[in-house]
């Protein structure tokens, strides 16, 4: 039921129903007052009675850390999911009372981020946020009134990045890589050039499924659900053989640890916006280079729609020129 009381010069709005924990909302009119109120009735009232009313304060930081042990470990993107939801827990927003939560928080929170990192991250982020809540509210049974994200506006757009490795920031990179303290940092950064392999589909890597005398590596269950094997090149067979045997993963690194180090390599080595994954289109684009057909490179790298190397594949054209050239010279 609603009570509404001026206060002020604003009227302030509270509604009970229950089941639910108390609403209250101040507006400088009367009747956005009692628009709200009914607005909120109606949808409290023709939804499900939630199970955990949250009289106490619940912060989204614990949807979150709860999302990231209970729902995340069955998702094929785990490992990044993983990251994102702990690094999104111990920012500000995570630390807001999911009974107040409100789109101006979020439009905030979008606006912060847009200074660090791109438009495809922040609507990831966003994305991400909303299934927490989504999860929250349907199947844990959190009493919040709704998902504000969902009555949100935020940039779904994003632009596809066409970073490749630039002059020397490869031996850069490496450089800085060996003064770390983890022996497989610059290994993994090696192969994931020599291989194009995403991140988890590396750290993911069994000895088992690695028979250097074929030169292949077997790939189960990768992001896009399907089998794979990559063939490996002559340096990604001296990197291997350079490398303990003493765990069954070939890098037995957590991806936590993975991206510090990364960090600390790009930084060392005096670096500007180069991100981990840049070392896959890095690679693709190699595979091109090399003469390499769509579907030949499809069937390395693992996409499903070919379409998607277009993202990826940014030629150099000293590199196109250079075989383009020595083409010319063998026809004459």
């Amino acid at each position: 039921m609603a009570n509404i009381r001026k206060r002020g010069s604003s009227w302030t709005a509270q509604v009970r129903i229950t089941g639910w924990r108390s609403f209250t909302k101040s507006f400088s009119k009367k009747t956005q007052a009692i628009a709200w109120s009914a607005h909120l009735e109606n949808k409290l009232r023709n939804a499900p009675v939630p199970t955990i009313v949250t009289d106490n304060k619940v912060s989204l930081g614990d949807l979150l850390l709860r999302y990231a042990e209970e729902i995340a470990p069955s998702h094929k993107s785990s490992v990044p999911e993983n990251y994102r939801l702990r690094a999104i827990a111990r920012s500000w927003i995570g630390e807001l009372d999911i009974r107040y939560l409100n789109s101006q928080q979020f439009s905030q929170y979008q606006k912060d981020r847009l200074e660090r990192v791109s438009v495809a991250s922040v609507h990831a982020e966003l994305s991400l946020i909303k299934r927490v809540l989504d999860t929250a509210i349907k199947q844990w049974g959190y009493g919040i009134a709704e998902n504000v994200i969902k009555t949100m506006k935020y940039s779904k757009g994003s632009v596809s990045r066409t970073r490749r490795l630039e002059a020397d920031e490869k031996d850069r990179i490496l450089t800085a890589a060996r003064l770390q303290r983890n022996e497989y940092i610059c290994s993994i950064i090696e192969f994931a050039i020599e291989t194009g392999m995403r991140r988890s589909e590396i750290l993911k890597l069994k000895w088992q499924d690695i028979n250097l005398e074929t030169g292949f590596a077997s790939l189960y269950d990768t992001k896009n659900g399907e089998d794979r094997k990559v063939p490996l090149t002559k340096r990604c067979i001296e990197v291997l053989n350079q490398l303990p045997r003493s765990h069954e993963h070939v890098f037995p690194i957590s991806a936590t640890c993975l991206h510090q180090a990364w960090q600390r390599a790009v930084k060392k080595a005096e670096i500007r916006d180069l991100r981990f994954h840049d070392l896959r289109h890095e690679a693709v684009s190699r595979f091109f280079e090399m003469g390499m057909s769509v579907p030949e490179v499809a069937l390395i790298s693992g996409h499903k729609d070919v379409t998607q190397l277009f993202r990826y594949t940014h030629l150099n054209p000293e590199n196109v020129f250079a075989k383009y050239t020595a083409f010319m010279k063998s026809e004459v």
